[in-house]
């Protein structure tokens, strides 16, 4: 995937949804489990040495699963490279879930599912598509059977 490294250190320094000091073991055999501040931006998590101020990494959280894994402990792992998987340890089972529930949220295909359901409710109860106002109502990426990757 291509990105532009200036636009994600400033999207890294943008105010975090969620944030933590966690305990982190990348997906490569033999990694080790490391205290990483991780830090949800948009569809963005983050992760940064404790000590530094600059993300030594970015996960994009599309195409992904989130689950849970013995406990208090969950894991990303991408639909292209199911078996690569990074996981998150945190200080307890509450901290945990919240962070599942934050970072299921967090994909723009939840988003997108999310505006057509109220979009559609919405409709339902006014007899107006709320988005008509906007000029949109029409784009393909707010119509139910539409994908934009």
């Amino acid at each position: 995937m291509r990105y532009n490294e200036r636009e994600l250190l400033s999207l890294s320094r943008q105010p975090a949804e969620k944030a933590a000091e966690v305990l982190m073991r990348g997906p490569k055999k033999g990694s080790v489990v490391k205290k990483r501040l991780v830090k949800l931006v948009v569809n963005f998590l983050f992760y940064f040495r404790t000590d530094e101020a600059e993300p030594i990494g970015a996960l994009l959280l599309e195409h992904c699963k989130i689950g849970r894994e013995d406990g208090n402990v969950f894991s990303i792992s991408f639909l292209e490279e199911p078996e690569r998987k990074f996981y998150f340890e945190c200080d307890t089972e509450e901290q945990c879930q919240e962070w599942i529930e934050v970072l299921r949220r967090a994909s723009y295909e939840f988003m997108r599912s999310s505006l057509i359901f109220y979009r559609n409710e919405i409709q339902k109860v006014t007899g107006k598509d709320p988005l008509e106002q906007y000029g949109i109502s029409q784009e393909a990426r707010f119509q139910l059977g539409a994908r934009k990757l």
